[in-house]
């Protein structure tokens, strides 16, 4: 098609604050689960990521990898299947135990004695252990640094006000010599309120780029029938690797 290459080239839309008051509570997401509104689930899992894992791994052993708002993500137990030990948070109880119903993992559940209310849930195995909480309060209960952090439908699910808070947790989070993947999406969110909220290049640099080299790995057009219900026309999803400078 003549125009996707136009598309994907499209340039960055001037009004980047258009969004910036928009906020969803965590009672709103705890709901989207409940109401099944969850189409950003991905059931064959991402296909960028499958694309990019060499890149992404290196060809490490034994890495441990971040999912930050993990939702019930398919590609948690391939990291674990691959011998990597994979951490998440996630604030809906119901998706956590979906992941591992659906994956077939006998688990435990045990409270975070560090956060009222948070729960941890943990594979048999030991391999997968996912933290019910809100991401915000995470950090107090030390779950030490990350090889590799995933990083996709999370920024672009965090409120815009709360994007400097989370980039300085997920910063603090990572090891030495840390690889993070980060997919975001482009539209027009002038007619989209989101979530998932746009987040322009230039972000990505404020967030990051002090920090970390970025790099655009690749740019997709990801439009699908069910985007015309959003309002907008086109919606292009960029993966970035950023890695320690």
């Amino acid at each position: 098609m003549d125009d996707t290459r136009t598309l994907l080239d499209v340039k960055e839309y001037p009004d980047t604050e258009v969004q910036k008051d928009r906020v969803l509570t965590l009672e709103e997401w705890q709901e989207k689960w409940v109401s099944r509104k969850i189409g950003f689930h991905q059931e064959q899992g991402h296909q960028l990521l499958k694309k990019h894992l060499d890149t992404f791994l290196k060809g490490e052993n034994g890495l441990r990898v971040f999912f930050p708002l993990c939702g019930k993500a398919v590609e948690m137990k391939w990291f674990a299947d691959l011998g990597h030990s994979v951490v998440g948070v996630e604030i809906s109880e119901l998706g956590i135990r979906e992941f591992f119903t659906e994956q077939t993992l006998s688990y435990s559940e045990e409270p975070v004695v560090e956060i009222p209310g948070a729960k941890v849930f943990k594979s048999s195995k030991g391999n997968i252990s996912l933290y019910c909480c809100n991401l915000f309060d995470l950090p107090r209960a030390n779950i030490g640094k990350f090889d590799r952090i995933w990083d996709r439908g999370a920024l672009v699910a965090i409120n815009p006000g709360d994007r400097e808070r989370y980039a300085d947790i997920m910063l603090s989070l990572t090891r030495k010599g840390f690889q993070y993947l980060l997919a975001v999406l482009s539209y027009d969110p002038t007619k989209h309120a989101g979530p998932p909220f746009y987040i322009p290049d230039a972000e990505i640099k404020k967030l990051f780029g002090s920090i970390c080299n970025i790099h655009c790995l690749e740019k997709v057009d990801v439009f699908e029938e069910r985007h015309k219900n959003w309002g907008i026309d086109y919606i292009v999803e960029k993966l970035y690797l950023c890695t320690e400078k």
